[in-house]
């Protein structure tokens, strides 16, 4: 459930930043603008589940490498783990399967899938998603670290966001996440350099928790 909501709520965002025919570029018309904006919002909705009571629930693992990071830490168990995993697969898809209704505006920027930036290197995408993931792995691992910053763990996720989206998203498109790859992609048929969406950040939780 988790997973699907971060999907659903965080692409309809997406969609409605960059879509064709949506008034915030007339609103917003920077790029840099709506991306940081798109992030900072996006965010807030990982945020908000984290807070709500499926988040507490569950721990809000609805992103793999955060779940990855937890079971290098031995702080889960690894069919506790693989869990995760699967209900992360299965929330990816079913919560991208509403995005359909959104029509053309949705259909305009592929329901918001990541995919390498035109230009750019896989080598280039690939350590884009490396170290975004990196920041987001090591920051949690920060925040739940110190006593103090605990509490405020949940309340760092979208200003982190909205640096990371504005500096990478025109690079890789700004993951972290495998499902949040995933789910756009089984809609749109986006595959495009889809591996790099999985070896990036799983890279870059392994760096993270090794630091």
């Amino acid at each position: 459930v988790g997973t699907a909501v971060l999907l659903l709520g965080g692409l309809s965002i997406v969609i409605f930043m960059f879509g064709a025919g949506s008034p915030m570029e007339r609103i917003l018309p920077s790029v840099k603008i709506r991306q940081m904006t798109t992030g900072f919002l996006f965010g807030c909705v990982g945020t908000l589940l984290t807070l709500s009571t499926v988040g507490k629930e569950s721990g809000a693992h609805i992103n793999r490498a955060v779940t990855l990071a937890f079971w290098l830490f031995q702080k889960l168990d690894t069919r506790t783990a693989l869990g995760y995993v699967i209900a992360q697969l299965v929330g990816a898809g079913v919560g991208c399967v509403p995005l359909l209704a959104r029509g053309s505006m949705g259909r305009s920027v592929a329901f918001g899938p990541t995919t390498p930036g035109e230009g750019y290197s896989i080598e280039t995408v690939l350590i884009g998603e490396v170290v975004t993931t990196f920041a987001l792995v090591g920051s949690l691992c920060l925040f739940i670290g110190f006593r103090r910053l605990r509490p405020c763990t949940p309340f760092m996720i979208p200003f982190l966001y909205a640096a990371i989206v504005t500096l990478r998203a025109s690079i890789s498109g700004t993951s972290t996440n495998p499902a949040r790859t995933i789910g756009p992609a089984l809609i749109s048929g986006q595959w495009e350099g889809w591996w790099i969406y999985w070896a990036g950040p799983l890279t870059g939780t392994l760096v993270a928790v090794l630091v």
